[in-house]
């Protein structure tokens, strides 16, 4: 079978997009593609697969993303961008609903971040307290507490913005500590059977957050938009931030703008950056034959230029 492709990302979180609004494949095929092309040592790489599918009586469009071990992610909120941005163009839209296996996501052209930085706005939520639909232990509610199954010391934050996510807020993060408790999450304990995504959040100046994230199905990560969104929305929670004031959220792979509201929204603003385009032969779980058909040398110049 041989795919069509863009390779993209948002703010360092980088995937190959398909438009599978015509491919007729089951969930098992398409998480065999995942696994081919994201594989690190194959010819194309990235955290994951997005898929830009097709709409219904609500949705312009919908989104489906495959994490690299082949699991299904629920939301990503980096990945989105990059499918609204394939789903606008296809239909010659600017703004539209975006069905994703969380629920409703909308999305919008932005005023760029930077020049020739393609630029999506994002409003995602509501967001939920309820830990025990995860479910996280015995555990109905964790805001800025200790989560003794996982640490008996650290205190986090349980959000869930269509997908789970821990939040501890840090004085500066330690990568092999936020490895080890996502590991921990990531083999999913009878406690925490669904698995979860962790990030450590450092505060920075009067309105800046850092955010380094174990993703669930991934592994530590870059950048993971709706872990962004998450640690926003858990930094006004705890009143380390303000509710309805833009917030700049810097991760390794860049930055994104980012609001929280009391109501449960969260709205980004971030790059949709395409790096090329090309197709590439997927068989038998391998990916081979990669041909580059064009590169946009000028947008991935605009955003390494953009991203601080």
């Amino acid at each position: 079978m041989r795919l069509s492709l863009v390779h993209c990302h948002g703010s360092g979180n980088d995937f190959p997009l398909v438009d599978a609004r015509t491919l007729m494949l089951g969930d098992a095929e398409w998480a065999s593609v995942a696994r081919a092309l994201a594989d690190r040592a194959g010819p194309v790489g990235g955290d994951g697969l997005l898929l830009l599918m097709a709409g219904d009586d609500t949705h312009a469009f919908g989104m489906r993303m495959f994490n690299s071990d082949g699991s299904e992610a629920e939301q990503c909120l980096n990945g989105l961008r990059c499918v609204a941005r394939a789903g606008f163009g296809a239909l010659g839209v600017e703004r539209a609903l975006v069905r994703t296996k969380g629920g409703s996501v909308e999305a919008w052209r932005e005023a760029e971040l930077a020049p020739g930085v393609v630029t999506i706005g994002e409003r995602a939520g509501p967001v939920s307290l309820d830990a025990a639909r995860w479910p996280l232990g015995a555990h109905a509610r964790v805001v800025d507490a200790v989560v003794p199954e996982l640490d008996g010391e650290r205190r986090f934050t349980a959000v869930s913005i269509g997908n789970p996510h821990l939040v501890s807020f840090v004085g500066a993060v330690d990568a092999a500590e936020l490895v080890r408790l996502g590991e921990a999450c990531e083999a999913a304990p009878a406690w925490l059977p669904n698995r979860a995504n962790v990030s450590f959040v450092e505060l920075r100046g009067e309105a800046d957050l850092f955010v380094r994230t174990f993703e669930r199905g991934v592994g530590l990560t870059d950048s993971c938009g709706s872990a962004m969104a998450a640690s926003t929305w858990a930094a006004c929670l705890t009143e380390r931030r303000a509710w309805g004031e833009w917030l700049t959220v810097l991760n390794r792979g860049g930055r994104v703008r980012a609001r929280a509201e009391e109501n449960g929204s969260v709205t980004l603003a971030g790059n949709a950056t395409w790096d090329w385009e090309g197709t590439v032969e997927v068989s038998d779980g391998v990916a081979s034959g990669l041909v580059v058909t064009r590169r946009y040398e000028d947008e991935v110049g605009a955003w390494e230029g953009a991203k601080g």
